[in-house]
């Protein structure tokens, strides 16, 4: 974390967590809206759900937080990097929230959040140091 702050990443990061916390809010809607009104069963709900927020939170990324770092490759070719740098993240995010609500009983919405925040720095690190790589490293 020092050597995000002495960098001058820390508005790139705060960037990230700002993106972030939108795919929060598609993440959640998304998994309550399949839960509770299409019907699925929660863990099915979560994985649409979390591959949605990562696309969104791509988009996102792509168009603000990282815009001023050149784009290497094909804008599939970034997609697919990010995916699969969140994927790491998408599976711990599921472990907790799975862990969560059947080993500790909490409601399903709360065990994501948990989930969420424990991939955060995870996919900031794979995003600033592998998809979006600064000129400067």
């Amino acid at each position: 974390m020092q050597k995000l702050l002495r960098s001058g990443e820390a508005s790139t990061f705060l960037k990230f967590c700002v993106v972030g916390l939108t795919g929060v809010f598609v993440n959640m809607g998304l998994l309550l809206a399949l839960t509770k009104f299409v019907g699925l069963d929660y863990r099915i709900s979560a994985i649409f759900a979390i591959e949605i927020s990562i696309l969104s939170n791509f988009t996102l990324n792509e168009l603000w937080t990282f815009r001023k770092r050149p784009k290497t490759g094909s804008l599939a070719g970034r997609i697919l990097s990010f995916n699969l740098a969140c994927i790491i993240g998408a599976v711990i995010n599921f472990i907790v929230l799975v862990a969560l609500t059947e080993v500790f009983h909490l409601y399903y919405l709360l065990s994501n959040l948990f989930g969420i925040a424990c991939t955060t720095l995870w996919n900031y690190f794979m995003s600033a140091t592998w998809v979006w790589k600064s000129a400067e490293r």
